[in-house]
């Protein structure tokens, strides 16, 4: 079972695949946990790259080093692990590079799907699971994290409100075209959310 979980910044995606992957192991589930960018060692170093606050990355640059990212992660890490059949539990995969460099920073969706298909070699999720929440909570809960942290708002985080409307908008665009993504309210307590999350992954799972 490869499941991706998605949602613009601060959005509790992060918290609720923690969550998941807790129980499931509680019930013995073999799994893996990872992200992008950065789910490998050649990752870590596009991740540095491609979040740089202060760096400027242009768009189809962008696109192109998540895609880089994608292919290494999805032969090294994902694909070893669904074969030998653990579970994998992914902190964004394709969808993101859709709604973010598609939606958000214009680069042509047909161009990027193109990408995302070499990349992937056709290795698609059974389950998406995108954590919504309005961009005015992503925003505030992005300065409290920097504030309560000391650390620094990365490159995509400092976009303006413009960008992270259209990169939600794009992802519940998707959503609508896509069966396998499943729309979780954000502002719901993380207990509830887990439990829709089961919910979605034990029929998904029933059905394959």
């Amino acid at each position: 079972m490869f499941v991706t979980f998605e949602g613009i910044e601060a959005s509790g995606k992060s918290t609720l695949l923690e969550a998941l992957a807790e129980r499931l192991r509680s019930e013995g589930v073999s799994l893996v946990t990872t992200r992008e960018p950065g789910g490998t060692p050649l990752g870590a170093r596009i991740r540095q790259l491609v979040l740089a606050p202060d760096e400027w990355v242009a768009p189809a640059a962008e696109a192109l080093l998540m895609t880089a990212d994608r292919a290494q992660h999805v032969a090294e890490l994902i694909r070893p692990a669904l074969e030998r059949g653990t579970w994998v539990l992914c902190d964004r995969f394709a969808t993101a590079t859709l709604a973010y460099q598609g939606y958000g920073h214009g680069v042509p969706l047909e161009d990027l799907r193109r990408g995302i298909a070499v990349a992937t070699e056709g290795l698609e999720p059974d389950v998406i699971l995108l954590v919504d929440i309005p961009i005015e909570v992503s925003q505030s809960r992005v300065a409290s994290r920097s504030a309560q942290s000391g650390r620094l708002a990365d490159r995509m985080e400092r976009e303006d409100g413009a960008f992270h409307t259209r990169v939600r908008d794009g992802y519940l665009a998707l959503a609508r075209e896509n069966p396998r993504m499943h729309v979780l309210d954000g502002l719901q307590p993380v207990e509830s959310l887990l439990r829709r999350a089961l919910e979605i992954v034990r029929s998904e799972g029933s059905e394959g």
